[in-house]
């Protein structure tokens, strides 16, 4: 890893747990995120990750692709059957079926081995931020006469079947609360926010991920596959060629 670019802060308090089975990088990547206030469980394989995951409930987990007895593919699935916790892959390799493997499997983003020291600590940072994500104010819609609402001062946006609340952070569908993870509830909200308009895939990764564009949309399609098979495939549609817009 490079040098961190990224000034070192105070104490975030946020527990993270690393599965690693490579030990230099596990130590290396342990030490460089507690120099940045973190605090840091770490794990040499997949089955100790689990375990170790339930003990100490993490705020957030590193997962290594390639690891021993379960790999992280396997982990992070085992993962999402019992928490919503943010979910960050690391590849070594950085092909195709990596990438979709870990995001289809619930992972939240990816970065490919070696990664820059800033690189790390901002993808981290990201995702704390989304998974402690609050509007700063209702998107368009969400008070007054809304879509589908009755008008009157509201933050819940009903969308057909679908209802958003922008308060309580919670989504309902047919009535039956909806289990979304940071990721998939900040991007539904980018949608809510703008409904009918057409959402450009660098423009959600620069809005749901803090990512500048580099080509690489794949997180991008994945995590709208994912939102489509809880929301409803109708719901966001794909507009080729430009990007993707939730129906009104």
């Amino acid at each position: 890893m490079t040098s961190p670019a990224v000034t070192p802060g105070s104490a975030t308090e946020a527990h993270l747990l690393l599965v690693e089975d490579d030990e230099v990088i596990r130590n290396t990547v342990r030490m460089l995120l507690e120099r940045y206030g973190f605090t840091v469980s770490t794990a040499a394989d997949g089955m100790s990750g689990l375990e170790m995951f339930r003990e100490r409930r993490p705020d957030l987990l590193l997962l290594d692709v390639m690891l021993p007895e379960l790999d992280g593919i396997g982990l992070c699935r085992r993962i999402r059957e019992l928490s919503l916790a943010p979910i960050l892959m690391m590849s070594a390799r950085g092909d195709a079926l990596d990438v979709v493997s870990g995001l289809e499997a619930g992972a939240d983003d990816y970065v490919v081995k070696p990664v820059e020291s800033a690189v790390l600590v901002a993808r981290i940072r990201s995702l704390l931020r989304r998974a402690s994500f609050t509007p700063a104010h209702s998107p368009a819609g969400a008070s007054g006469a809304g879509p589908g609402t009755g008008g009157g001062d509201t933050t819940t946006m009903t969308f057909g079947d679908l209802t958003i609340d922008t308060r309580g952070m919670e989504v309902h569908r047919s009535g039956q609360p909806l289990a979304l993870t940071p990721t998939e509830l900040r991007m539904l909200l980018e949608f809510a926010a703008s409904p009918g308009v057409v959402l450009e895939r660098r423009t959600l990764l620069s809005r749901v991920w803090d990512h500048a564009w580099h080509g690489d949309t794949r997180v991008v399609d994945l995590h709208v596959q994912r939102l489509r098979a809880k929301i409803g495939a109708e719901r966001i549609e794909t507009v080729r060629g430009f990007g993707y817009k939730l129906r009104r």
